[in-house]
């Protein structure tokens, strides 16, 4: 049975002196193939890996707080406050905050041996689980952000998504620069609500992805939509027909949705194409399988078809 450990305020350390927060980490878990994740694009424009370190700037209330992020040992997770704009520290409820958005992004509440268990009677699960050993799921604590980054994804290569990203995020989100170099976050649902169409064909995306974006900023904006609300339908085929309900949300992004923002573990977005590669690549296929096939091979997955999605992911990106 899938286990998930409570997130618990009491368990972090904070150092006045080097404003640095410690996460303890579950096992197993390693540092080096979660950070080589977050390196795979160069483009990425919400956070910076520089030196074994993860720089992310976080929204705080009227505030941001620049974080780094880095583990030189393994078993703790250490979270730097590198600068705060508007206050000179962070109250006790901000620094919990940041901490619990660490825990969800880098994926601390979830007991993986389990799934390494799986892999090992697997003989698909068991070359990636090995290779990869101690990855998780890393994921998207904002579900704005999971929403929009699923919906920028549909029907277009990774390069050109990444670069639809950082327009958006640099023509409507919030920045802070450090040292010479800029930070952002992600714009708020409240801000691209407020777009017409006609401000992102501008930026190269089609007018549906437009009218999707939007769509689902008004939807966040005026509370019709949250991630509690999403989370407290529990039940993981209620909460998919909840976000196939929204306009511009499909099989695909709301299964990428549930797997990378609601951490359903049962979440798989059967018609990805890097899932089909991934496969056809570890199977040494002539072609793409099937999606019966996919099924069929899927059938010993159940429960975790999240993470062996994700770790076949890693075959090829």
């Amino acid at each position: 049975m899938l286990q998930f450990r409570a997130f618990h305020p009491s368990s972090l350390h904070w150092d006045e002196h080097i404003h640095t927060l410690s996460i303890p980490l579950p096992q197993p878990f390693r540092y080096e193939p979660n950070m080589n994740y977050l390196s795979r694009s160069t483009n990425e424009c919400l956070f910076v890996v520089d030196n074994s370190c993860i720089f992310k700037l976080l929204p705080l209330g009227d505030n941001q707080a620049l974080i780094a992020v880095h583990s030189a040992d393994e078993q703790m997770l250490r979270v730097q406050i590198v600068h705060v704009s508007g206050e000179t520290s962070l109250t006790f409820e901000q620094r919990e905050e940041v901490a619990r958005y660490v825990w969800e992004w880098f994926d601390l509440g979830t007991d993986l041996e389990a799934f390494y268990e799986k892999g090992e009677g697997d003989p698909l699960l068991h070359g990636v689980t090995e290779s990869f050993y101690g990855l998780r799921l890393m994921g998207i604590p904002d579900l704005f952000e999971a929403m929009s980054w699923g919906i920028i994804g549909q029907q277009i290569n990774l390069a050109f998504a990444y670069t639809l990203k950082r327009r958006l995020v640099e023509a409507f989100g919030t920045s802070l620069t450090w040292e010479g170099r800029t930070f952002w976050t992600f714009p708020t649902p409240e801000r691209i609500a407020a777009l017409t169409t006609e401000d992102l064909t501008a930026l190269q995306f089609t007018g549906k992805k437009a009218e999707y974006l939007i769509g689902v900023a008004s939807l966040m904006a005026d509370g019709t939509l949250s991630k509690a609300g999403l989370l407290d339908i529990g039940d993981f085929l209620a909460m998919e027909k909840e976000l196939l309900r929204i306009r511009g949300i499909g099989p695909w992004t709301a299964n990428y949705v549930l797997m990378r923002c609601l951490r359903n573990p049962a979440a798989f977005p059967l018609a990805d194409v890097g899932l089909h590669n991934a496969l056809k690549h570890v199977l040494g296929l002539a072609q793409k399988p099937s999606l019966d096939q996919i099924r069929a091979l899927a059938i010993g997955w159940q429960g975790w078809e999240a993470y062996a999605t994700f770790y076949l992911w890693r075959v090829l990106y």
